[in-house]
């Protein structure tokens, strides 16, 4: 038949391609778990509701909180700052609801391996009292980092005169290094996807995979520093709105201050 093109046999044969197995997967994996957990680091916008303090009044309540639950040699007071920590935590949406459940409970959990072997030498009540109170104060924490937005936290540190560079160190810091664990799971992620077979140079993988967060936080860096001068920074931290007392601010004030009374109630101080 005129114009037909027969296919030649070597391209109609089948192509059996099977790559070899590479089995040192460990360090990909080890990178990309180091990845997820600083993607954990980012810090959510939260959402206060109308019956919370402002982010001052939270941030020094919360710091009290956690001094007492540290001085507290009464099992119960902890116990009584748990339920408060419980009950506020089962307000809290889904997501922040496992977010803080999964770090406090792994803080308490690691409290309590450490202090098990006091059990060896008469102690036994001293490791479980411990998980207790790394569980209180790092839900605490959690649950203040949470309901409270980012920017509010930053212009509480304000209000309690800390100092500027400090500040802006800490918020800088906490930013980039969510972006370079986020660049980081992307950079391993499209590794993984793209390797076939063996790779016989590993380490020149991971050598790219840091080349790769050097490059962009050297960007970022250089990206900062521009947009600081552009806005004629001066070394001046801007915390926002001046800080006005609330109803909502005297009444956690107060029932602060019955838990103070009870503290030393049931310490013995008073």
């Amino acid at each position: 038949m005129a114009g037909s093109v027969e296919i030649p046999d070597w391209l109609s044969a089948p192509q059996a391609y099977e790559p070899l197995r590479d089995r040192s997967t460990f360090a990909a994996k080890s990178m990309l778990s180091v990845a997820a957990v600083l993607r954990q680091l980012r810090l959510d916008d939260g959402r206060t509701s109308p019956l919370s303090p402002s982010a001052p009044v939270k941030l020094a309540l919360a710091l009290g909180v956690i001094i007492l639950n540290s001085l507290a040699g009464n099992i119960m007071v902890t116990l009584v700052l748990l339920a408060f920590v419980l009950v506020r935590a089962a307000l809290l949406p889904r997501h922040a609801l496992a977010r803080v459940t999964a770090v406090a409970g792994a803080a308490a959990l690691l409290a309590f391996l450490i202090a098990l072997p006091a059990a060896l030498l008469g102690q036994h009540a001293s490791a479980v009292r411990l998980g207790l109170k790394a569980l209180v104060s790092t839900g605490l924490a959690m649950e203040v980092a949470l309901t409270t937005p980012a920017a509010e936290l930053t212009g509480a540190l304000r209000t309690c005169h800390i100092p500027n560079l400090v500040i802006m160190t800490i918020d800088l810091a906490l930013r980039n290094i969510v972006r370079l664990g986020e660049c980081a799971y992307e950079t391993l992620t499209a590794l993984a996807l793209r390797s076939v077979g063996r790779d016989t140079d590993k380490r020149a993988s991971m050598g790219n995979v840091g080349g790769t967060l050097f490059v962009r936080a050297s960007r970022a860096a250089a990206d900062t520093y521009d947009a600081m001068r552009c806005r004629g920074f001066e070394g001046e931290y801007d915390g926002g709105a001046r800080f006005r007392l609330h109803a909502a601010d005297a009444a956690w004030i107060a029932a602060f201050a019955l838990l103070v009374a009870l503290f030393l109630h049931l310490e013995g101080i008073a």
